[in-house]
C-alpha cells in the first residue's frame, strides 16, 4: 500500500513538498457505524437535558377537596390540580435527564482514524506551516484557502503556538478552529476540509491513538 501524503501549505496557500502521514492514523479502514456511534455520542453529549414539567404532586395549591364527595351531582374531584383541571399538573412530566452515551475509549480512537482517513484518502487533508503568519490576518487565510480550492465547511486544527493562523481563521465563515484536544469525530464528519498545522499534526496522531483491530 501507498504511504499516505499530504500536501504542506505556505501562506500563500501554494504546496512545494508534501509529508508523509502515520499509516496507522490516516491509512485506517474507515467503519461507518463506529463513525455513526461515536458522532452521536458526542452529539448527545451536547443536550442540556434541563426540560422539566411540575406533576400534581409539585404544583402548589389544590390542597382542600373543591366539593363533598356525594350529593352535588358533579363527579368527585379530590384536587383542582389533576392534570384534566386548568392549572392542574402535568401527567407524567419530562424531567432533566442525561444523554450520554457510553463509546468504549478504542471504538471512538478507531471512528476518529477512520474519519481522518477519509479525508486523507480523499484529498480534503492539508498541513500548514503556522509559522508563515507572522502577524493575525483574515484576508491572508482567505486567499489560502482559495488558492487551496477546496469546498467549506473547514476545520483547522492548531496549538497555542499557531495563535496568528488561528486568529487569522477564525472570523471565517464556516470555519471553525479548534486545539487538537477539542478535536471529535463531529467535527471532522461536519467538515468538507481539514486543516492541521505542522504543530497539531503530533497532538492529533496521539489522539486517535495506535490502530488496533476493534471489531465493536
Amino acid at each position: 500500500m501507498a504511504a499516505v501524503k499530504a500536501p504542506i501549505l505556505n501562506a500563500s496557500g501554494t504546496s512545494s513538498k508534501q509529508a508523509t502521514l502515520d499509516d496507522g492514523v490516516f491509512g485506517a479502514e474507515v467503519k461507518p457505524h463506529l463513525v455513526h456511534e461515536t458522532v452521536r455520542a458526542e452529539l448527545n453529549a451536547q443536550r442540556a437535558g434541563t426540560r422539566g414539567a411540575k406533576s400534581r404532586g409539585l404544583v402548589s395549591g389544590g390542597r382542600a377537596k373543591p366539593w363533598r364527595q356525594k350529593g352535588t351531582g358533579r363527579a368527585r374531584a379530590g384536587t383542582t390540580r389533576a392534570p384534566h383541571w386548568t392549572g392542574g399538573g402535568v401527567a407524567f412530566p419530562p424531567t432533566m435527564r442525561s444523554f450520554d452515551q457510553k463509546v468504549n475509549r478504542k471504538a471512538r480512537r478507531a471512528a476518529l482514524r477512520g474519519a481522518l482517513s477519509a479525508h486523507a484518502q480523499s484529498g480534503t487533508f492539508a498541513l500548514v506551516d503556522g509559522s508563515t503568519f507572522g502577524e493575525p490576518s483574515t484576508k491572508a487565510a482567505a486567499a489560502l484557502l482559495a488558492a487551496w480550492d477546496q469546498q467549506l465547511p473547514l476545520v483547522v486544527v492548531c496549538t497555542d503556538e499557531d495563535e496568528n493562523l488561528g486568529l487569522s481563521f477564525r472570523n471565517l465563515e464556516r470555519v471553525a478552529v479548534v486545539a487538537p484536544s477539542e478535536l471529535d469525530v463531529a467535527a471532522v464528519v461536519w467538515a468538507r476540509s481539514l486543516l492541521v498545522t505542522q504543530a497539531a499534526l503530533e497532538h492529533v496522531e496521539a489522539r486517535a491513538g495506535k490502530a488496533k483491530e476493534v471489531t465493536a
